[in-house]
């Protein structure tokens, strides 16, 4: 069966917004994510044309052009180094900056793997299934990796806050 031609580009705005997030949390916020949303839309609207709604959602068209933009620009994405973690956007709502500095910390240190399914979840708000399909692996395959890498998280949130006490002999820990 053969499915109506379906432009992938219909709401742009809601598509880059979704790919710059993917990529902003492979990459880090500001001119380097700006740049790669920047060439994946260009190629998107090049390539338009070669979209196949059999094929997959035009989210995991558009992911996947996402995907060979940063392999082809920055390669494997390494953490953030301290000078770009200041150039974050306000944080949206009642999340706290340094709270949202510290996830994105915390982030960054998970595996290539881990964070490209945090990126696909989180930051292009795909499901365990579109995720799926846009990697070519089962939906459990996704879901499991998903819990590994919160559990990763939390290890790492929770060693991050743990109380750093002062040795008896302190004549500082004396004050307190």
């Amino acid at each position: 069966m053969s499915l109506r031609r379906q432009d992938p580009l219909a709401n742009p705005e809601r598509m880059i917004r979704r790919v710059y997030s993917y990529v902003a949390y492979l990459v880090g916020d500001g001119p380097e994510a700006e740049d790669i949303t920047s060439e994946a839309v260009e190629r998107m609207i090049r390539y338009s044309e070669s979209y196949d709604p059999e094929k997959g959602a035009p989210v995991a068209w558009a992911l996947g052009i996402a995907r060979r933009c940063i392999a082809a620009r920055v390669g494997e994405p390494t953490p953030l180094p301290e000078d770009d973690l200041e150039q974050l956007a306000e944080p949206a709502g009642d999340v706290d900056a340094v709270d949202r500095l510290t996830v994105r910390d915390a982030v960054s240190r998970l595996p290539a793997h881990e964070r490209e399914l945090v990126a696909l979840r989180y930051g292009a708000d795909l499901t365990a299934r579109q995720i799926g399909e846009l990697l070519g692996v089962r939906t459990n395959t996704v879901e499991v990796g998903l819990h590994r890498a919160h559990a990763r998280l939390r290890a790492e949130l929770a060693a991050d806050f743990r109380p750093v006490r002062a040795p008896r002999d302190d004549p500082a820990h004396d004050a307190l």
